[in-house]
């Protein structure tokens, strides 16, 4: 997914959402290891967003830099925009919550756990985008990546949470929103939606909740027999922001490996059905 344009050789600024694990410090990886000067918030991950920092500064001309960020407030996104640098070139709204996360959240009332769905997964990057988009049009670039997930984003999978499946499902719609309003504009809007993925999120949510022969199974029952590399996803982004994506403005992208187009093989039997969306 190379590309030699002289444009994808400038450095440039990206935000990454949720970078401390899983797809996001795929990305952070990604782009700064390609040059870019990157940001990423996190959450509760503090320690693993500096170990990330420090595996990297070696390797990259511009270490990465790491801010928290607490995408259910209001208030905590406009401490994050006094922390940013005037310009933001890219865009990735990686982070989000998943069943399990919101269990550990310490709520248990289901009720205000899909309050918490939709502040995280849906006004989070809502907002966040509105305050960020406005600098591309005016600087005439920007780059936009919605990560949505296949539960929502792609299809719908029986047994699945349909909070989390309904708060992707409002990604893929503001993808199309956005890039339908910003068709004659030089800012390009993608949503990437994941399948299973080898995260610490989805086996806390999926695979740990099962027997290992039981997991085992699942897995091999997935297309390919595997789960997907987060690093996989991770070069799909960068591909993104390349010139030679931007016929792809608008696109919601099934990147599950087959899994949008076949629900049934983690739908089929009944016992094995993990706990929340895939990605």
């Amino acid at each position: 997914m190379g590309t030699t344009s002289a444009e994808t050789k400038m450095s440039r600024t990206v935000l990454i959402t949720g970078g401390s694990s899983g797809i996001g410090a795929a990305a952070v990886r990604t782009f700064a290891l390609r040059g870019d000067r990157v940001w990423f918030t996190y959450h509760q991950g503090e320690q693993r967003a500096l170990e990330l920092i420090d595996s990297l500064a070696p390797n990259v001309a511009i270490a990465p830099r790491a801010v928290p960020f607490d995408q259910s407030r209001w208030e905590s996104l406009q401490q994050l925009m006094g922390l940013l640098p005037p310009q933001i070139d890219i865009l990735i709204n990686n982070a989000a919550l998943g069943t399990k996360t919101v269990e550990l959240a310490g709520i248990e009332e289901r009720h205000r756990q899909d309050e918490l769905f939709t502040q995280v997964n849906c006004l989070g990057p809502l907002w966040l985008t509105k305050e960020l988009l406005p600098g591309m049009l005016q600087r005439g670039y920007g780059k936009i990546l919605m990560l949505s997930s296949v539960d929502g984003g792609i299809a719908a999978f029986p047994g699945f949470r349909d909070t989390d499946g309904m708060s992707k499902a409002a990604i893929a719609f503001l993808t199309r929103q956005w890039a339908a309003e910003l068709s004659h504009a030089p800012v390009e809007v993608f949503c990437v939606c994941p399948g299973a993925v080898d995260t610490p999120m989805f086996r806390q949510s999926t695979l740990d909740s099962l027997s290992p022969a039981s997991a085992n199974e699942l897995i091999a029952r997935l297309p390919r027999g595997r789960l997907i590399r987060p690093d996989e996803v991770a070069e799909v982004l960068w591909w993104l922001t390349t010139p030679a994506a931007v016929i792809m403005h608008g696109a919601v992208i099934d990147a599950s490996m087959g899994l949008g187009v076949h629900p049934g093989c983690v739908t089929v039997q009944p016992t094995l059905q993990p706990k929340e969306g895939v990605a």
